[in-house]
């Protein structure tokens, strides 16, 4: 069975398996009563020059296969601002009708997707008085695509704030109380499944979470219950926020996913924060969040990706690969709460967990759970499983649980708290007092209770600790390689999304917990949701100085000037952090970036094999590959990173070519470095670019040569071009990770 807390670390820390979003509907009338109906994404490409014209035209189409049905009936949902194409509920035989009509691209079975759920910000360097341009940054428009938002919260008060800029197409239909104002411009929801949540207003926290740590105000005192206390606020707190609402207590389904891009591109918005995935990467072009990211960068629309929190155990990797997005991971900052467990023989266990409670110096008898259970069998009620739990036996009193996600079975029971075996040194928000311990601690504490008569134990209240080591990357999120493209390196940077303090929605349990009755405005939440509104964040900062940039740029831009991680605190290395961790003050002043166009990421997908008819699932568009591209290696790509797939054990030679453009200085010079590893030899030619202007070009090819790697293993090494002021990083990796295709 389940644990709750894992439960938890599901829906809070927003790991999420993904599910086919389909419950059988009944067909309504007499010619579809005997079939089964799903919904479906019948995508048609691009967006056409009507809006009127492409609605008539899927109605038409629409009413040729369901013959005489209601389309009102059947239609969900039409794309037709940004893309083109609609959703609907149909039976197998009139998908393959369709799928064969003229103007059709692909048609796309609905799926679930799910979210992936204050100092943060002074860590990386990124204090309150950094150099900003306050004029310009309320210009900036960040859309976010999640679980709604609650705007009333002081993070989105409008004070000071004069009307949305004028490129703004977008509207406000939030539904009823729901009401946008100058930071909050734009509120959308979205529900293939009419239900009694026909609002943008945020029920579970996570929109609201992910929004104000992007945009929010600067708002001063706040905390978890006098926990993480400080100021919140977002990157850009200047910038304007438009929500669009995919997500309700199921999931969020990809029909609705696709119309958020669909109407987010078409309202002018400059960056995109999706804190959502599926449970493992999929191919192009059956992941809506690729498709709609596609047609994003093509308006000069960055964005933005949690990469997934499937964690360094998970088998299934990073889930966010597309190229021209940002898959952005998870890791520590320099504050960690620690919960201690004081027992009653003086002995002090560290913790994790998010306690505001205290037992006021009262030690508490200690049970295990295969002693508050008599229905159970043994493994059963040492996991604390529904229904094992006897509230006679634990009612004030502390349990001790080996599953990491009983805290609301134990609290329904009325123990006063609860000590569980949990190895993810990450602590979260329960309904009682429940750290967690790993498996040496929660030993050490088994055998104090087998030994001791009268065991008894003191949870006291969390405390903020200082973490030199940090940043680290956090446990849960998900590692690379990228197993749809091997030769791009997944996933790009790492951000802060440890115990993360940000608003949050005033009717939602901070714990997740229905049993808990608890409600605030500021909690505390992990995951890479978390981490993604950071960079989010900072992208849109440094759109603020270059308004210009593309979305290639201002990518390019984050990668290369992100900090150096620690190898040894990081041993999965650039599979875990990409380029690095975020740097948001050097971000603004990169020397050089690599940009890459629409035509660069078709001639990638032409190089991985796709076919004309895949690349046009993406793009929408007939996009024929250039000749003899399928010999050009993906790893050519002009990315920021560099990483290529090599043979195992055997020898290799592999080269990369790069081109970098000039947005330094005019005049300068920058010479190469590459740091030591005794394993690769790395040649670089030329090993000088000279730059006489702004905006200037210069190519130059990598070669790596090594051979002797074990299956599924990696080594690397760094490319720096420097020219004394400006310092551009990019990790080369190789590695013996086979592709999906391969495996």
């Amino acid at each position: 069975m389940a644990s709750y807390r894992f439960q938890l670390f599901l829906n809070i820390s927003f790991f999420l398996i993904l599910a086919i979003g389909q419950s059988s509907i009944a067909a309504a009338n007499d010619d579809r009563k005997a079939s089964v109906v799903f919904a479906y994404i019948v995508y048609m490409g691009s967006a056409p020059e009507g809006e009127y014209l492409a609605t008539s035209r899927q109605r038409t189409m629409l009413q040729k296969v369901i013959r005489g049905s209601s389309v009102e009936e059947s239609m969900i949902r039409s794309y037709r601002r940004s893309l083109n194409g609609f959703a609907a509920k149909l039976t197998e035989e009139e998908v393959e009708e369709l799928a064969n009509m003229k103007g059709v691209v692909s048609i796309i079975p609905n799926r679930i997707y799910h979210p992936r759920t204050t100092r943060s910000w002074d860590f990386m360097g990124f204090s309150n008085t950094v150099r900003r341009n306050p004029t310009v940054e309320s210009n900036v428009i960040i859309g976010v695509i999640d679980s709604g938002i609650w705007p009333e919260l002081p993070s989105f008060s409008d004070k000071g704030f004069g009307p949305p800029p004028k490129k703004w197409k977008g509207v406000c239909r939030g539904g009823k109380n729901f009401t946008c104002n100058n930071k909050v411009i734009g509120a959308r929801f979205y529900k293939s499944v009419p239900s009694g949540d026909e609002s943008a207003r945020d029920n579970s926290g996570h929109g609201t979470h992910t929004a104000s740590t992007a945009a929010g105000n600067v708002v001063k005192d706040v905390s978890f219950f006098g926990l993480a206390q400080g100021t919140a606020r977002g990157g850009v707190p200047s910038a304007r926020i438009a929500a669009y609402k995919v997500c309700h207590k199921k999931g969020c389904e990809s029909v609705d996913i696709l119309a958020a891009f669909d109407d987010a591109i078409a309202d002018g918005v400059d960056i995109l924060s999706v804190s959502l995935g599926s449970a493992e990467s999929t191919e192009f072009f059956d992941d809506v969040i690729a498709i709609g990211s596609f047609h994003a960068m093509e308006k000069g629309i960055l964005t933005l990706n949690s990469a997934g929190n499937n964690g360094v155990a998970g088998p299934l990797g990073v889930e966010s690969v597309a190229p021209w997005m940002v898959a952005v991971a998870a890791s520590t900052t320099d504050r960690r709460l620690s919960t201690k467990v004081v027992l009653g023989n003086g002995k002090t266990l560290n913790g994790f967990s998010v306690n505001p409670d205290t037992f006021n110096g009262k030690k508490l008898p200690l049970l295990y759970g295969r002693e508050v259970s008599s229905i159970c069998s043994e493994d059963d009620a040492r996991l604390c499983s529904e229904s094992c739990v006897d509230s006679k036996l634990v009612k004030g009193k502390i349990v001790l649980c080996d599953n990491s996600g009983s805290d609301s079975v134990v609290y329904s029971a009325g123990a006063a708290g609860s000590i569980v075996l949990d190895d993810l040194p990450v602590s979260f928000i329960t309904p009682l007092p429940s750290p967690g311990l790993n498996a040496r601690d929660y030993d050490l504490l088994l055998s104090y209770k087998n030994s001791t008569k009268n065991p008894v134990a003191e949870i006291l209240r969390s405390e903020s600790i200082k973490e030199s080591y940090s940043p680290v990357v956090a446990q849960f999120s998900s590692l690379g390689p990228n197993f749809i493209a091997p030769d791009i390196l997944k996933p790009d940077i790492t951000a802060p999304g440890a115990e993360i303090l940000a608003a949050y929605s005033p009717i939602s349990s901070p714990s997740g917990s229905p049993v808990d009755k608890r409600r605030v405005k500021y909690s505390i939440l992990s995951g890479t949701s978390m981490s993604c509104p950071h960079v989010a964040g900072i992208a849109a900062y440094v759109k603020t100085f270059h308004p210009d940039w593309s979305p290639s740029a201002i990518k390019s831009a984050l990668m290369t000037t992100a900090w150096a991680m620690d190898r040894t605190k990081n041993p999965d290395g650039e599979i875990s952090y990409g380029s690095g961790h975020v740097n948001p003050v050097r971000a603004i002043v990169p020397g050089l970036v690599y940009e890459t166009s629409k035509e660069d990421y078709i001639k990638l997908m032409c190089s991985l094999g796709y076919t004309q008819d895949n690349i046009k699932q993406i793009s929408g568009e007939i996009s024929a590959c250039p000749v003899k591209s399928k010999n050009v290696p993906a790893r050519d790509m002009n990315y920021p990173s560099l990483a290529a797939s090599v043979p195992t054990v055997k020898s290799f030679t592999v080269s990369f070519r790069r081109t970098v453009k000039n947005v330094g200085l005019p005049n300068s010079i920058y010479r190469v470095q590459i740091s030591p590893n005794p394993k690769l030899k790395v040649e670089v030619v030329p090993k000088v670019l000279t730059f006489k202007a702004l905006k200037e070009t210069k190519t130059f090819t990598v070669t790596v040569s090594g051979g002797g790697l074990s299956a599924k293993s990696m080594e690397s090494t760094t490319l720096v071009w420097s020219d004394g002021t400006h310092i551009v990083r990019s990790p080369i990796v190789v590695h013996t990770y086979p592709s999906i295709k391969s495996s």
